[in-house]
């Protein structure tokens, strides 16, 4: 008869153990994402912050000639790659500057759509090159091998 009420007794304390235990493990990483979050800036207002550095930065793209033409990867989808490609000039844009905001934009995207648990269709954006067109760099037209695209 001692042997049933040592059983429940011994059932008990691992539960006990149990419990306790889980609810310790599971208060740490909060805690510790609540200090995280609360001192480390928003990533959202991060990006678009770099967003609005990178358009000043494309904003006057005008060309003499194709070669002053270039096309630069903007943003980061969540199974990888960019987001889109924006047409840019090195006649007037510094391109050492520009490359090192895309990637901290990136990066920035890329801890957005880590914390969202962000999912994406995982298509591929082909870099379409660009071109100077009435004095301006602009994407080419995307094409499947030959003459552009008809719509």
């Amino acid at each position: 008869m001692h042997t049933a009420p040592r059983l429940l007794l011994s059932r008990l304390a691992c539960a006990v153990a149990l419990t306790l235990g889980g609810a310790a493990c599971g208060s740490a990483p909060l805690a510790a994402s609540a200090t995280t979050a609360a001192s480390a800036p928003a990533a959202p207002a991060d990006s678009a912050a770099l967003m609005r550095q990178i358009q000043a930065e494309l904003a006057d793209n005008t060309c003499d000639s194709e070669r002053q033409c270039h096309t630069i990867a903007i943003g980061s989808k969540a199974c990888g790659g960019p987001e889109a490609y924006r047409a840019w000039s090195d006649r007037h844009s510094d391109g050492s500057r520009l490359k090192q905001l895309v990637a901290r934009h990136a990066a920035a995207r890329r801890a957005e759509d880590m914390r969202a648990r962000m999912m994406s269709t995982c298509s591929y954006v082909s870099d379409p090159g660009a071109t100077c067109q009435a004095g301006h760099c602009v994407l080419r037209p995307l094409t499947v091998d030959g003459p552009p695209l008809q719509q």
